[in-house]
């Protein structure tokens, strides 16, 4: 279901009717589909609403080195910024020192790449066009030994990929 038909849904099921949209405050404007597209870009664990483009890990160095080096070191496998590394710690977890990388503890590949379309570079978010969201994430995906280097990043292939920590977590998404 579409956000604005969900929204509409949840107006019904208050009791919110079109006359006592009348008598509030004159605020907003109604919304439409095209006006929610730029935000609907969720992304979930089985990939669905990934966009159309491509990246390998490859090319998500360079971009990794242009536009996340600053703040994850040069390699992401640093400490060097004081933010955590992106790569190691596979099999950590359930020790005293776990360590939580891309690799160690995230789930699902398409969710890395829906956090960096929506937060990152730290300085810029959503600045990348999405082939370089799509190779950054495999850069990620690689440096952590979870697919090769030319390994091809995209719609179909991206929800594939099984992460080391995949079933670490209780599913919270529907199986239908």
């Amino acid at each position: 279901m579409s956000m604005s038909k969900t929204l509409l849904a949840a107006c019904a099921a208050l009791g919110v009717s079109a006359g006592a949209a009348a008598q509030t405050p004159d605020l907003g404007h109604p919304v439409d589909e095209t006006d929610l597209a730029p935000w609907d870009l969720s992304v979930p664990p089985d990939g669905h609403n990934l966009p159309a483009g491509a990246g390998t890990a490859r090319e998500g160095a360079k971009v990794f080195q242009n536009r996340c080096a600053a703040c994850h070191g040069e390699t992401g496998r640093e400490n060097e910024t004081g933010l955590a590394p992106l790569a190691g710690g596979i099999g950590s977890l359930s020790g005293p020192m776990p360590v939580k990388t891309v690799g160690s503890y995230w789930p699902y590949a398409t969710t890395v790449f829906d956090y960096i379309r929506r937060a990152m570079p730290y300085d810029a978010p959503k600045s990348l066009n999405t082939s370089e969201i799509y190779a950054v994430t495999a850069y990620l995906l690689h440096i952590n030994g979870i697919i090769a280097e030319d390994a091809v990043m995209n719609a179909e292939t991206l929800p594939e990929v099984e992460m080391p920590n995949r079933d670490g977590f209780t599913p919270a998404w529907p199986s239908d």
